[in-house]
């Protein structure tokens, strides 16, 4: 898988998945959200990683899929955090 810095449809799609259902995905991508990214083929700036992070609940991110999807794919960086 190439590398890249923004979020095509398929990794959004993936990532919705598992945020919206793993908790320990959750976990792992609060605790060091570029390192999670990178494994999935995307690479952020660590630098832009905020401080303090939260992440919508599961039930929210999946009764917002589609405005979520629409808001992030084709972005760059860490929007995860600014989603609600």
């Amino acid at each position: 898988m190439s590398k890249s810095s923004c979020f095509t449809p398929e990794i959004v799609d993936e990532l919705l998945d598992k945020l919206s259902t793993d908790d320990q995905f959750r976990e792992q991508f609060l605790g060091n959200p570029a390192l999670v990214l990178h494994t999935m083929g995307v690479d952020v700036d660590a630098s832009q990683v905020p401080a303090i992070r939260r992440l919508p609940s599961k039930e929210s991110l999946k009764a917002n899929r589609e405005a979520i999807k629409a808001k992030v794919a084709g972005k760059a960086g860490l929007v995860w955090f600014l989603v609600e």
